[in-house]
């Protein structure tokens, strides 16, 4: 059986990024799943059935940990052997694939995700455009996870056509519409999760699933959120899933102070299962300004809540704006309350709904996995 070995800088991007599609994958293949901090990694790996192994990275620019990271994974892949290596995030990107690379591995695959260098300019902007270009040089195959990344790779002339390709419609693993379905969540287990966070049966709640930071409109979202609610139209609610992270993308001390003191947000950090936020919550408010395939879109829609997403790549081939939900421009406060106001019209909301989870379905999972691993198989024999 053929060894593959899929990298991650972290291990939460094993468990919610990848998850079951490596207990698929090693039904074909022998399976190691390789990403930093020992006792979580080794915690998930557990979970999904795959042997894992520790390489400590980082998400930031830390050259001495990063030429230690290499050496280390170099190391292991001479010993190795693996016929696959398969990275995904930035930093594990460019460790794994110019050490699969220096090893001597023939199938180097790299899923772009996402670029962080979308929203940076300057020198910084320059280093990581070399940091992508070194990483699909020493890739022989990259996997843009949506055709927004894939035209924007090309118009910054970071890779060549002929080593990318968007695997189906997109997306790095689909969504399981059996795990998030609304028909799991009784009247009874949503009424109870409602009064625990203090919202009332006629509250109308926006949820925003994903990490408290700038990028992904955190600031221009409680800005618009707190103008709404000024206007008293109707009785509603700011649900925040997910950790503030500060220390690479901070929010402003006002949005902070105003997460803080205002009764109608209700922030409840990061959640292992968003699945019940979603079900208590009416619409997906998603005002990001990057984005390569985001999954929490996916994840709304299949749990039935139209969704409003800023027009950007990924979000604007997931959204059908006015059928499946509504479209703004990123980077607006003004927009945001205005398809937060739209959303507040009952015939409009209605008419988004009846189309939220049936435009999921191309994007189950089982098809996603399925062309990804006829495409290692094709990659193998060629």
């Amino acid at each position: 059986m053929a060894k593959l070995f899929r990298i991650t800088t972290v291990p939460i991007s094993v468990e919610k990024l990848l998850g079951k599609q490596l207990t698929f994958m090693n039904q074909y293949y022998d399976v190691t799943a390789i990403s930093a901090d020992k006792d979580y990694l080794e915690r998930v790996g557990k979970e999904l059935g795959v042997k894992t192994y520790t390489i400590e990275m980082t998400r930031k620019i830390t050259p001495i940990q990063d030429l230690k990271s290499l050496w280390e994974m170099y190391t292991y892949f001479k010993k190795e052997k693996p016929e696959i290596v398969h990275s995904h995030t930035p930093k594990a990107g460019l460790i794994g694939m110019m050490a699969a690379k220096l090893a001597g591995v023939k199938v180097r695959l790299h899923t772009v995700a996402g670029l962080p260098l979308m929203e940076t300019s300057g020198l910084k902007r320059k280093v990581l455009n070399q940091v992508e270009k070194l990483t699909y040089r020493c890739a022989t195959n990259v996997y843009p996870n949506s055709k927004g990344l894939y035209d924007f790779i090309l118009k910054e002339k970071l890779g060549n056509a002929d080593k990318l390709k968007v695997i189906g419609n997109g997306s790095t693993n689909g969504i399981d519409v059996n795990h998030f379905s609304p028909a799991l969540f009784s009247e009874e287990v949503k009424n109870e999760l409602k009064r625990d966070l203090k919202i009332s049966e006629d509250d109308f709640v926006f949820v925003f699933v994903g990490r408290l930071v700038k990028d992904k409109g955190i600031n221009e979202l409680i800005s618009a959120f707190k103008n709404i609610q000024s206007l008293k139209l109707k009785k509603i609610k700011l649900l925040l899933v997910g950790p503030l992270e500060q220390d690479l993308d901070p929010l402003s001390q006002e949005i902070l102070d105003e997460i803080e003191k205002n009764p109608n947000i209700i922030s409840v950090g990061f959640q292992k299962d968003v699945r019940p936020y979603f079900a208590i919550s009416d619409t997906l408010i998603f005002p990001s300004y990057r984005e390569g395939f985001p999954n929490v879109v996916l994840q709304a829609l299949s749990m039935g809540l139209p969704a409003m997403v800023s027009d950007i790549n990924g979000c604007n081939e997931i959204i059908t704006n006015l059928e499946n939900g509504l479209i703004f421009p990123p980077k607006n406060v003004n927009s945001v309350q205005e398809v937060m106001n739209l959303c507040l019209d009952q015939e409009l909301y209605n008419k988004l709904q009846i189309d939220a989870r049936n435009s999921v379905m191309k994007y189950k999972q089982e098809v996603i996995w399925e062309l990804l691993k006829k495409n290692y198989e094709d990659l193998l024999i060629s």
